[in-house]
């Protein structure tokens, strides 16, 4: 199997193949150009919206930019085998090979992203498992699509558009993903089952 590679990684191999600048990514993204250096030269791995204006400008599925290999038949999880491998981690630039990301660190920031479909090929729904630290200073953000969010442990904020819900453990939530919105614990550790939708 060849080796796994970040998202920066793959975005710099689409650029060459397409012979796409930075800055011509940036344009077609709307994204700053230095964000976009972070993520090709630091390994820098914003929130999902970034990746998929990244994605859509590139004219690949967020998929592209996440998976190691596809699978054309079904994907089966057993249970406990989420957790056994991180899959990227928000707001952090030390997103190595899923086997060897570090074990979640209680108290830090950033939510760690456990892929349940990672070798789908051809998939339009991104499923996870999240688990989520406490963080209020995430920016709100929106891209196409639609996003179901099921809490199985605690309770998170949903911050969207002008309203605020609180989901409580066993409660789930689906919104458009175009409206403005941010998801985060409310005080303490939370994990959720987020699927998100991207129209082709």
């Amino acid at each position: 199997m060849a080796s796994k590679r970040n998202p920066g990684e793959r975005i710099i191999e689409l650029c060459k193949t397409y012979s796409m600048s930075r800055e011509t990514l940036a344009e077609r993204s709307g994204l700053d150009s230095e964000l976009i250096r972070r993520i090709e030269e630091e390994g820098y791995i914003p929130d999902l919206a970034p990746l998929l204006k990244l994605s859509r400008a590139l004219g690949v599925r967020l998929g592209t930019l996440l998976d190691d290999h596809e699978e054309l038949g079904p994907v089966i999880i057993r249970k406990g085998e989420a957790s056994g491998g991180v899959r990227f981690i928000t707001g952090s630039g030390d997103n190595p090979a899923a086997s060897s990301l570090p074990a979640k660190t209680p108290g830090a920031q950033g939510h760690y992203f456990y892929a349940l479909a990672a070798d789908k090929g051809s998939r339009h729904m991104e499923p996870f498992i999240v688990d989520m630290e406490h963080d209020e200073e995430q920016p709100k953000s929106s891209h196409e699509g639609e996003e179901f969010i099921y809490v199985l442990e605690g309770t998170i904020r949903v911050e969207y558009g002008k309203d605020n819900h609180t989901i409580n453990q066993g409660d789930s939530i689906y919104y458009d993903s175009i409206v403005p919105h941010r998801v985060f614990s409310s005080g303490g550790r939370a994990r959720i089952l987020a699927v998100i939708y991207t129209p082709a």
